[in-house]
């Protein structure tokens, strides 16, 4: 498994919404009801009590304990809410988590290293691996995508990704 005590970010505080204290919040998973399954995020230093989480456009409105007036709230304005990699639940086989993957460290079919995962991407037919390869003497890195499935990706671990050489560019 991946770094267990690795923050994973799950939402961004967008701003207040409101007088009482609740958060607008930018969401990076599932949903609002994917929220739930946690009762404390961590914004920096500061811990994040879940009271209350529901959808809204763009996103989700939340309260949280510690956050109990509008100037507060707008003081966390940009602050992205985390939770450790092992606060996530577990995973069925050939499941993954964008988190997890990106980084790694990718090779193709036929053995030769083409560079890493730089992000995972959904545009609403699958997930979409971007890999960037490694940089040429004064050019940037290039990057290349492959869609995340068996035929274009047949394998991956903690450890690496591994492409299918015809996907390779």
């Amino acid at each position: 498994m991946a770094d267990a005590s690795r923050p994973v970010t799950l939402a961004a505080i967008a701003g207040a919404h409101g007088v009482r204290g609740e958060v607008r919040l930018k969401l990076f998973g599932e949903g609002a009801e994917a929220l739930r399954a946690f009762s404390v995020f961590h914004a920096g230093e500061r811990k994040l009590t879940l009271k209350s989480v529901r959808p809204a456009n763009q996103g989700a409105v939340a309260t949280f304990a510690e956050i109990t007036d509008r100037s507060a709230a707008e003081a966390l304005r940009g602050a992205v809410l985390t939770v450790p990699r092992s606060a996530l639940p577990p995973l069925a086989d050939g499941e993954y988590y964008h988190h997890d993957l990106i980084g790694l460290p990718c090779v193709s079919t036929d053995g030769a290293a083409i560079g890493h995962v730089a992000a995972v991407e959904n545009f609403g037919a699958g997930d979409i691996l971007e890999i960037e390869k490694p940089a040429e003497p004064g050019k940037k890195p290039g990057r290349f995508m492959v869609p995340m499935n068996a035929q274009a990706v047949p394998a991956w671990t903690d450890e690496g990704v591994t492409v299918n050489a015809a996907f390779v560019e």
